[in-house]
């Protein structure tokens, strides 16, 4: 081979330090370059001497045969798999664009094969029953779809709830409102007679019937959700004709989510709630407080302050349990949720069960440096009585960076001297190479071997 002789083989040469476990430093080092060199030829931004191909080949004792062929690379073959899917037939992609997006631009075409994993993972669960491939929906993210696409805001709902209030004179006037417009009556009965409700409609007495363990906050929210099914339900049903539901259940836990913003628009009317929430600072306990609902509720109204022309602060809103499953996401602040698994284990939601009713705030910052800042708090479900079922969760609530000086919990932070923690959404979503927390290896990256060098972190990754 001539002196001179210059080959670009950077997917080639990746996949060989990949293979040998080694960081673009510590190839580095064996070869007497620098690490930004390395990249560069991975990249295939600068050539491959001959000078460097000897000293690859004395320094891993590889033939040189390895790098002077020009047979496709895995990463070429990977992207002519993907290429083959019916998604792209209308594109008429030859096979050598395959081969020279590959070869030419690694990076693009190692994220572009990231994101179809992403996507393929996102798509819907295939299975085979009778010979015919059928498709199974998720009926929670369908409905968390149909929220997320009109950013938790509902603005008929909050306008008819409103003139609901006013019909009533207050929600205090509540039980009056259903003897006198519905003939019902409001009756609380022990939990053993309840059997397993927490609120029921009898027709035949004329009563609702109310589980006398619940909390006043609790009581009222069933209270409002049982005159919003009696009253709103033509302004929801006017929602979800807006949209087509693939499944029946999709289309009635949409319903059932609209219902749960009606009886909390009937709780905290949303003019009086967002203007007594710019006052306190979006204090949520001192919120709370004054419209007599639990801090779960609050928190979760908060979100829903979205009205054109009458916008509160954007949140976001996360619960999860003590194992870290997630049993509820809303959003009109753009936060990056995960569509399946948990969330980030440094995230303070996951310490708040270490200090129970205690709020937690946190200044946090994404991968791709968007920061957020968060509270976080314990919440109670159950209970009422000694011996009754407890169910103890952690709640999230959260904002931009830009709408973090509105917050109450802000006041007394130096946000540009404090260091923000650095989160991900999801560990496989998540390309922090360094993170001692991770309990899952990323989409797209490869595992180091270690039979050179052992990370501090759970896995080690290549880092180009």
């Amino acid at each position: 081979m001539a002196k001179d002789r210059a080959l670009y083989i950077g997917p080639r040469l990746r996949r060989l330090r990949r293979e040998l476990g080694l960081t673009q430093a510590a190839m580095a080092g064996d070869l007497e370059i620098s690490p930004s060199y390395i990249a560069l030829l991975e990249r295939n931004q600068r050539p491959l001497t001959a000078d460097l191909l000897l000293r690859l080949a004395n320094a891993y004792q590889i033939d040189l045969n390895t790098f002077a062929g020009d047979s496709s690379d895995e990463t070429s073959s990977r992207m002519k798999a993907v290429l083959s899917d019916p998604l792209f037939t209308d594109l008429d992609l030859a096979p050598m664009e395959a081969e020279e997006a590959a070869s030419g631009f690694p990076a693009v075409t190692e994220a572009f094969l990231r994101l179809y994993t992403a996507y393929q993972e996102g798509q819907l669960a295939i299975a085979d029953q009778g010979g015919e491939r059928m498709a199974t929906i998720d009926p929670v993210a369908e409905a968390q779809r149909f929220l997320e696409a009109r950013r938790n805001s509902f603005p008929n709902i909050d306008g008819e709830a409103e003139k609901l209030i006013a019909a009533m004179d207050g929600f205090e006037n509540l039980p009056a409102y259903f003897a006198d417009r519905h003939n019902l009556h409001i009756r609380r009965l022990p939990v053993d007679v309840m059997v397993g409700a927490m609120r029921r409609l009898d027709r035949h007495r004329n009563e609702i019937v109310l589980d006398e363990t619940l909390d006043r906050a609790s009581e009222n929210f069933q209270l409002a959700l049982q005159l919003v099914y009696l009253e709103l339900g033509t302004v929801i049903d006017g929602y979800l004709q807006e949209s087509s539901f693939v499944t029946e259940n999709g289309k009635r836990l949409t319903r059932r989510a609209l219902a749960n913003y009606s009886a909390a628009a009937l709780l905290m009317p949303y003019r009086p709630f967002l203007k007594s929430a710019e006052m306190h600072f979006y204090d949520v306990e001192a919120l709370a407080r004054q419209f007599g609902t639990s801090f779960e509720q609050t928190a979760h109204r908060l979100t829903t302050l979205q009205n054109p022309g009458r916008e509160g602060v954007p949140f976001f809103f996360i619960r999860v349990d003590p194992a870290g499953n997630v049993s509820k996401r809303l959003d009109s602040a753009g936060f990056p949720f995960a569509r399946h698994g948990g969330s980030c284990p440094l995230w303070s939601v996951h310490e708040a069960f270490q200090s129970p009713r205690r709020i937690i705030t946190q200044w946090v910052e994404l991968p791709d440096g968007e920061k957020f800042f968060s509270i976080a708090r314990t919440v109670t479900a159950g209970g009422g009585s000694y011996g009754a079922p407890r169910v103890e969760r952690a709640i999230a609530l959260g904002c931009a960076e830009k709408h973090t000086k509105r917050l109450i919990y802000s006041k007394d932070l130096d946000l540009d001297r404090l260091t923000p923690t650095p989160i991900g959404v999801t560990c496989r979503l998540c390309h922090r190479t360094k993170c001692t927390a991770r309990s899952a290896v990323p989409i797209g990256r490869d595992v180091l071997r270690e039979d050179y060098r052992r990370t501090v972190a759970p896995f080690g990754f290549s880092d180009g």
